[in-house]
């Protein structure tokens, strides 16, 4: 990656044109190749998750990867580590690491001020219904580093882009 020794929080989401990312604690989206750069990415890293995002996990903790659940009630998350807030979770994170913020909603509305890299699956849709949304932001704060566009095929059913951005000018810096 062309940002891995100098960035340090990174979000990463699949999203629609309206920023749709779930339903009923269900990604709206099955993507084999948006699952298969997931993977790519957040293998060997940390990844960072709300409660309810990891319930969703069809087989709980991520192989290959320090799981980390943010949870003020609940410690039974097996193969994660949890902690009561966003900010406890990073301290506790190696400083040179890249940390994946994976979801949900809260948390990637928590975490934008501090993120230094979108790694946002575009999908060229806008489903009817979605009860969860990546949250705005403005564009203009962030550089597209990559945008590699995908038509639809028989394995994806719509249009899509991975882009990431990197912002202009870290909070932290």
């Amino acid at each position: 990656m062309p940002y891995d020794a100098m960035y340090k929080l990174a979000l990463i989401a699949a999203i629609a044109r309206n920023n749709a990312i779930g339903l009923e604690n269900k990604l709206i989206y099955w993507l084999p190749n948006d699952l298969k750069r997931f993977k790519e990415l957040t293998t060997g890293h940390t990844i960072i998750m709300g409660s309810n995002t990891f319930r969703s996990l069809p087989k709980g903790a991520l192989p290959n990867r320090r799981n980390i659940v943010l949870s003020r009630k609940e410690n039974a998350f097996p193969g994660a580590e949890t902690f009561k807030s966003l900010e406890e979770a990073l301290a506790n994170c190696n400083n040179e690491e890249i940390v994946y913020i994976i979801g949900g909603e809260t948390l990637y509305r928590a975490a934008m001020p501090y993120a230094d890299i979108l790694c946002l699956t575009e999908i060229n849709d806008t489903p009817e219904n979605a009860d969860a949304f990546f949250p705005e932001f403005k564009r203009f704060e962030w550089e597209i580093i990559q945008d590699e566009r995908h038509e639809k095929d028989e394995k994806h059913n719509f249009e899509y882009s991975f882009v990431t951005y990197l912002r202009r000018k870290s909070p932290r810096r």
